[in-house]
Formats: structure tokens, sequence, C-alpha cells
């Protein structure tokens, strides 16, 4: 039996899928792992990296044991690498880690971010990698001298499993913006950047140091000996695996999603939320709230990101769990979780009242560096558990709405529905029903939407061995792998969508009150 092995890092957990050839996954297995807030910069230690992956590994060989036991592990006839995208990842000409990795999470880059948003005029996000290595530039930091490549999470993993320094168009037009016809880096660009490289007596140029963009379906190396071993210590996987190319999670969440094509879109929901749209044609304007980047097949897409999703939802749940254990008895995770969030369909439609701010960290489509969780009712609030679920899943859901907002009023877009995928969506209806509310737009939900990025990134390494002359990653998905897949869709109840209006305005108030909490409340340790 020949399988496909996709490994994705994702913010809090490293899944591995393993997949046969009818794209059905056959085993998996996990790590989980959590950032760090160091010296003001989210971070993740590489040594977790690769403990992670490890760790990730050997749960999925343990699974795959236990399900056939006795039986040779298969063989591998192609895999992938995803991650989270952006970030800052700077290594020098002999692999040494020049700074600490800084992931998407972080705004820190204002300064830099608004300077090349004016000179490319194309809205360059906080988070993206040029915007990172500008910020060090006008910081003034020694080590960006000695920059000889800058890559991705995805691209240093890629990089030290097959020594190719290569990335997938998505994530490499989320460092640099890429341009849908030559399907590479934007070479106006790149020259301006240059420019500016110079300007601050820098030895290298931007492609020096950046990752060849491959688009889905390109060779991307081989697993090496080394790579083998820096993954499996145990022997299993063998070196000379094909590797696709490395992607983003955004990439391979419309790939788990078959959201590849024009006119079709979809929902990311975990510790960051963001809706992505394939475009037909581009839009009339620049916004600050909007970022454009490619498919894994470099077709241009929309997309409304936000930093904040279910992190502060998920503090409160394990605070709950937590009473539960003092009380003597200890919840099942799983169990609490669909309790809790089954609640929230019973609450009012508006949450009675209530409003919280999500912003664990800071949030660019609200104009936020830095963020402060915070929790607010009146003296006539209908402060139940219910409603304050329901409030705290459309915390949730609130900034993306905001963006999406800039999408359906300003270019007059319309979504005949989004494909849903993501941690928000596990408990059966709830997210999805209130996330249709929400939006104002049926939202869909495929039997494979908790597979997520890396059965993507497994597909995205099928894809690269068995395409036939001609045949698009469209086709591939549409054709082979979605083809009898079962879908569940839920339309926007009016009752909903009347009640997060509400909710959408109160929360808009309730910002005010968040600048003022990052403005006095300093982090302990500060």
């Amino acid at each position: 039996m020949n399988t496909f092995l996709g490994i994705e890092l994702g913010s809090t957990r490293i899944k591995a899928i393993l997949m046969d050839e009818q794209y059905t996954p056959i085993a998996s297995g996990g790590f989980d792992w959590e950032n760090r807030f160091e010296d003001g910069i989210w971070t993740y230690h590489l040594d977790d990296v690769w403990r992670g992956m490890q760790g990730s590994l050997a749960s999925l060989l343990a699974d795959y044991q236990g399900k056939y036991q006795g039986a040779d592990f298969p063989n591998v006839s192609g895999m992938g690498i995803s991650a989270m995208m952006h970030g800052y990842l700077p290594l020098d000409k002999d692999d040494k880690q020049l700074a600490a990795f800084r992931t998407w999470r972080n705004t820190i880059t204002e300064d830099a971010a608004a300077r090349l948003t004016e000179l490319f005029a194309f809205n360059i996000p906080q988070r993206w990698s040029i915007a990172h290595l500008y910020q060090t530039m006008l910081n003034g930091e020694p080590h960006v001298k000695d920059i000889a490549y800058l890559t991705t999470l995805a691209g240093y993993v890629h990089y030290k499993l097959t020594g190719e320094k290569v990335l997938g168009i998505n994530d490499a037009s989320a460092m640099l913006p890429a341009d849908s016809a030559t399907m590479d880096y934007d070479t106006k660009m790149v020259s301006s950047f240059d420019a500016i490289a110079a300007e601050h007596g820098l030895p290298w140029r931007i492609l020096d140091i950046l990752p060849k963009a491959l688009c889905a379906g390109e060779p991307a190396g081989m697993l090496t000996e080394a790579g083998a071993q820096l993954l499996d210590p145990t022997g299993t996987l063998k070196a000379g695996i094909p590797l696709c190319p490395p992607e983003g999670d955004a990439g391979t969440g419309m790939v788990a999603t078959n959201s590849v094509a024009p006119r079709t879109g979809n929902v990311s929901a975990g510790t960051s939320i963001f809706a992505m749209f394939v475009l037909e044609e581009p839009l009339s304007k620049l916004y600050p709230e909007i970022d454009i980047f490619a498919t894994p097949a470099g077709k241009p897409t929309a997309m409304v990101h936000c930093n904040n999703c279910t992190s502060d939802l998920d503090a409160w749940v394990n605070l709950f769990g937590e009473a539960m254990t003092q009380m003597g008895t200890p919840p099942d995770k799983q169990s609490l979780y669909r309790s809790l969030y089954e609640a929230a369909l019973r609450g009012d439609a508006d949450g009675g009242g209530l409003v919280s701010c999500n912003y664990l960290s800071g949030e660019h489509i609200t104009g936020f560096h830095q963020g402060r969780p915070l929790f607010i009712r009146t003296q006539d609030s209908a402060f139940t558990l219910s409603n304050f679920m329901r409030n705290l899943l459309y915390s949730a859901m609130a900034s993306l709405r905001i963006g999406m907002d800039i999408l359906t009023e300003q270019e007059g877009m319309r979504f005949s529905k989004l494909i849903g995928h993501g941690g928000l969506f596990k408990t059966p209806l709830v997210g999805q029903t209130l996330m249709a509310g929400a939006l104002n737009v049926p939202l869909a939900l495929m039997e494979s939407a908790g597979e997520g990025g890396a059965w993507g990134i497994a597909l995205l390494a099928a894809y690269a061995v068995q395409k036939k002359s001609g045949e698009t990653l469209e086709d591939f998905l549409s054709n082979r792998v979605f083809s009898d897949t079962h879908v569940t869709c839920v339309e926007p109840d009016p009752m909903d969508v009347q009640g997060f209006a509400l909710y959408r305005e109160r929360y808009k108030a309730m910002l005010d009150v968040e600048r003022t909490a990052v403005e006095r409340i300093e982090n302990r340790g500060q």
C-alpha cells in the first residue's frame, strides 16, 4: 500500500496524518504545544519544533500499529510540511538562528508595514515577513547584515528535511507579494525593496535570502538521511521520499475545503480566525484590512485575517473545568466543551446584553497593537451561562465580521456559501449555526473538515506525485478527492442575524474600553 504523509505545525498542536491512495486518513498523531511570550515577542523555540515534530510522528506510528497490529509501516510515496504562516525566522550562512522566531501573532511592525504599504501601493500586514524584516532594519538590529536565509516555519522545517530553500507560493506570497501572472515574487516590489536594503548598507538582495517560490505540483526535493533521522529517530521513515512544496496553513485549509477555484471561499476558526475568497478580478482599491495573497496554485485571493479567535474562549472553558475539578468532578475535556458550546444555542439571540473582548494579542482589523481580554455586563444584562457562552462565541467572530463588511458593503461581494473548518466547529452545529448568523451567509461543513491542514498538505503531496499532464489542482480536488464528499450546510437564522447585529454594535462600542485597558493595564512582569 502506498500512502501520503502530511504534517502541520499549528498554533497549539502539531498534527500528522497518514493517508491512503483513496485520500482517506488511516492513521494520525499529534503533539500539543504553545507559543511563548518572551521579551515582548510571541515565539516558539526551535528545539520545541523538533521535539513536537518527533512527538507527532511517534504518535502517528503508535496509532498505525494499534490499528494494524503486526503490519509493517507502509511505503510513503510523498509527504509535505505545513505550518502557521508569516513571521520572521532568519538564519546565517552556517544555519545559525539569528533572532527569536517572531510569529504571526506579533503586532510590532506597524511603522514598517505602513511604509511598505505606501511604497508598494499594496497592503502589507504587520505579520508578513517583509514587514518584520524591514522593521529590524528600521530598528538597527545588528544581525540583519548577517542574514543568509529568511523563511517561514514551514520553509525552515522543509529545508532541514530536504536541504532545499523553497516555499509554496501561498506561503511565499505572504512573505513578499507575488505576481499571479509570473507565479513568482512581484519584480517591481523586489526592486523597490532592494533599493531600501542598499540605502541601509546591507550586503544582500532580497531574492538572495528568500526561498524560491513554487506552485502546487512542482518538485520540492527529497527527504535526506539527515532529515529522516531528525524527524524519526526510530528509522521507520526512510530517506528518499519526495516532498511537495511546503505551505502555509491558509493554503492547506483551502485545499482541505476544496476552496481553490475562483468564487469559492472558506473560513478557518481556531487560535486565529480568517476568511478567504479566491478572486475573479482584483479589488477596486487597496484596503489595509484586506490581505491579498495566492492559492497554492497561484491564484489571487482576498483574506480577512484576525489574530484572535478561541484563545480567550478556551481560557474560560478551562476555568469552568478547574471549578468542576475543585468540586471533585473533573470533567472530560470533550464533554465539557460540548456542554458549554451547546448552552450557547439556548442563549438570547443578542447574548443577553453581555459583551467580551477576546484580544489576547493585538488586532490590526480594529487597530490594536496589544490586547487585554475583558468581559463587560450592565446591571440589567441577562447574566446566564447560556448568554455568557453565546457572548464568548460571538466575540470570537466579531472582528472577522467587521473585516468582511468591507468586502460586502464596499466591494459588493456576495457569497453563496462559505466552507468552515477548524476547532471552533468541532462541536456539531454550534459554531456552524452561530457563524452562519454572525456572517449572514450559509455555512457548510464537509465530513472531512476535522482533518484540517495536515490532511490538506497530504493532498498536496498526493497531487505532486499523482497529477496527470495538464491536470490542475482544482480538477484534482473536485474530480478525485471531493467528488463524493458529504456536505452539511446551515442557513442563517434570521433571529441570529438580528441578534448578532445588536451584539456587533455593542462590541464596537466596547472597543473604546479595550483601548483604555491596553493603555492602563500592564502585562504582569512589565
